[in-house]
Parts: structure tokens; C-alpha cells; sequence
């Protein structure tokens, strides 16, 4: 009981947390020598004449909201292909999806130039890519009776990365260099949206999916014993797994149509959760997403302010972040088996 409390307390903290990040963060970016908050909340001055406003409402708020959602949906995966892999270094993007998205994307930007409404065509492509992915996974798991193993899953997901690159090479390659480029920033990752409206539409369903992994969190420690050891405590295991996959799945095609492929928000924030707190998903899933929300929109805000007239892409700031920790992981787990 006495457990149960100290873990609910640090929810809400973490919960508090996230509300001080929202609440701090707009009020960082290049231009702050010039930026007033007050200024930018003051109703007396038309909108059209406060640029402060107009900074503010559309392009550091909706950043802001866009940048907590995805690291929450992003966390909340990770942990959940952590455990449905039953691998530390798992991660939403693990089975493919990354491939799927960018390959859906830069289709979109090379057949795409000439069609109409081309804001909504690039993020189409994406998730019809990455949603594709998870179809395709769940096709080839349906296929055995009793289930699936993680090998098999790891298998198609590494292949279907390394197919999706050779894709990604030759668009690139017939491409010329200003598309070129658009699609090397779109791969980068990203969380410059001008559009409040695009976190408005998509908390709805990412929170939903977010819940309903979270719903089988009993399930996910009962498979962290084995297959075995979760049928005979009763747990339908080809369940749960068909649940983990396609909602963490469904989540994760929805967030990077808008914000590109970010890695290691998946990786960083679940793992290093789990060795703070332990594994308990019922805990775990839940603090993932609220401290991922957090982390990714602090290092979205480092990215824009950490040079003076130059932005950085957020996905090369956690790349930068989780390349070190990912070996750290690597390293720390072949010192472990030695012993």
C-alpha cells in the first residue's frame, strides 16, 4: 500500500512536471530578446498588430502542445515494444515503422508536387506507410497459430528497414536536389507545425490508444515471465500482443505523419523509468508518457534556442542524446552477461 502511494505521488509530480514545461517553454525561442509574454496576452492590442501574439498563438504554443503529445505517445510505445519484444533496446520505430513513414513521405513529395493540398498529402503518405507496417507485422504473426515469437517480429522489422532504405536511396537519387533536401529534413524529425489545430486533432486519438495499451499493463508484466508462464496465470497472450502491436503501432503511424521519424524518445524514457522504478507496466506505461512528453519538448526547446539564428532539427538533438545512452545500454548488458 505504502508502495502504491510513493508511486502515485511520483505520477503527479511527473504530471506537474509536464504542466511547468508546458507553461515554461513558449516562453523560449530566437527571438526572445524582442518576445513579451505579456505583450503576447494582452487583448487590448489587435491581433493582427502584435507580433508577439501572433509568435505565441502560432508557432511557440502549437509546437509546444504538438512536441508534449508526441513524446507522450512516443514514450508509452517504446515501453510497450520493450516489453512485447522482451528487449531494453526496443523501440516504436524497432519492427520498421520508421522505414514505412519516410518511404510513404517522400513518395508523397516526389509523385506529389503538382497535386492540391499538399500540407495534408506528405503526412498521408506517412502514416498509409508506417500504418502499412504494422498491417503487414500483424499479417505475418496471424499466420501461426500459436502466436508469434519475438525473433520472428525482430527478423521482419530489421528486413523491412533495410528494404525500406534501399526505397529511400533511389527517390533520393532521382530527385532533384531542392526535393533532395525536403526529404532529408523531413527525416530528421521535427515539431515546427504553424497550426494549433494539428495537437487540437490528434490528442483524441493518441490519447485513446495510449489508454488502451495502458489497459493491458497486467498483461505485459505477466509476459515478461515467458509465454508459458503468462498462459498458465491466465493471460490470453496472442491478446495482448495483438493489442500492444497495433495500438502502440497505431499510435506511432499518427504521430510521425505530422512530426517525422524522432528517435530515442522511445528508448531513453521507458528505459531509464524502468530502472528508476522497476518493471510494473501499471506504473511504468503512464510515467513513460508524462516524462516523454516533458523530455522531448525540453529538447525541442533546446534545439531552437541553442543557436543564435539557426534552428536544429529535435531529432538530431536526441540522436545526440540517445546514441551515447543506447551504447551505454549495449555495453552495460554484455558486462552483465559476463559475470
Amino acid at each position: 500500500m505504502k508502495n502504491i502511494r510513493l508511486l502515485a505521488i511520483h505520477l503527479f509530480l511527473l504530471s506537474v512536471l509536464l504542466v511547468l514545461t508546458v507553461i515554461l517553454c513558449p516562453l523560449y525561442g530566437p527571438s526572445d530578446s524582442s518576445f513579451s509574454i505579456q505583450r503576447a496576452l494582452d487583448r487590448s492590442i489587435p491581433y493582427e498588430q502584435n507580433m508577439d501574439a501572433v509568435i505565441f498563438y502560432t508557432t511557440r504554443l502549437p509546437r509546444v502542445l504538438f512536441g508534449a503529445l508526441v513524446g507522450f505517445g512516443l514514450a508509452i510505445a517504446g515501453a510497450a515494444f520493450q516489453a512485447l519484444l522482451r528487449n531494453d533496446l526496443a523501440t516504436p520505430y524497432t519492427l520498421g515503422l520508421s522505414g514505412g513513414s519516410s518511404l510513404g513521405a517522400l513518395l508523397a513529395m516526389h509523385f506529389g508536387a503538382a497535386l492540391l493540398h499538399r500540407s495534408l498529402l506528405v503526412p498521408a503518405g506517412a502514416f498509409a506507410g508506417a500504418f502499412s507496417v504494422v498491417l503487414f507485422i500483424g499479417l505475418i504473426a496471424g499466420r501461426y497459430k500459436k502466436g508469434f515469437s519475438t525473433n520472428t517480429l525482430l527478423l521482419a522489422g530489421v528486413t523491412l528497414n533495410l528494404l525500406f532504405s534501399s526505397f529511400i536511396l533511389l527517390l533520393q537519387y532521382l530527385s532533384d536536389p531542392f526535393q533532395t533536401f525536403k526529404m532529408i529534413r523531413w527525416m530528421m524529425g521535427g515539431l515546427d507545425i504553424a497550426d494549433i489545430q494539428i495537437p487540437l486533432y490528434l490528442c483524441l486519438p493518441v490519447v485513446l490508444c495510449g489508454a488502451w495499451v495502458c489497459s493491458y499493463s497486467r498483461s505485459l508484466d505477466l509476459l515478461s515471465l515467458g509465454e508459458e508462464a503468462a498462459l498458465h496465470l491466465g493471460v490470453e497472450v496472442r491478446r495482448a500482443r495483438w493489442i500492444t502491436l497495433f495500438g502502440s503501432g497505431l499510435m506511432t503511424s499518427i504521430l510521425v505523419a505530422y512530426s517525422g521519424p524522432i528517435g530515442f524518445v522511445g528508448l531513453i524514457v521507458p528505459h531509464t523509468l524502468r530502472r528508476l522504478y522497476g518493471p510494473g507496466h501499471r506504473f511504468l506505461l503512464p510515467a513513460s508518457g508524462l516524462f516523454g512528453a516533458s523530455f522531448l519538448v525540453w529538447c525541442d526547446t533546446l534545439a531552437r534556442t541553442l543557436f543564435t539564428g539557426i534552428e536544429i532539427p529535435v531529432g538530431v538533438i536526441t540522436a545526440f542524446l540517445g546514441g551515447p545512452f543506447f551504447l551505454f545500454i549495449l555495453l552495460r548488458s554484455m558486462h552483465g552477461s559476463e559475470r
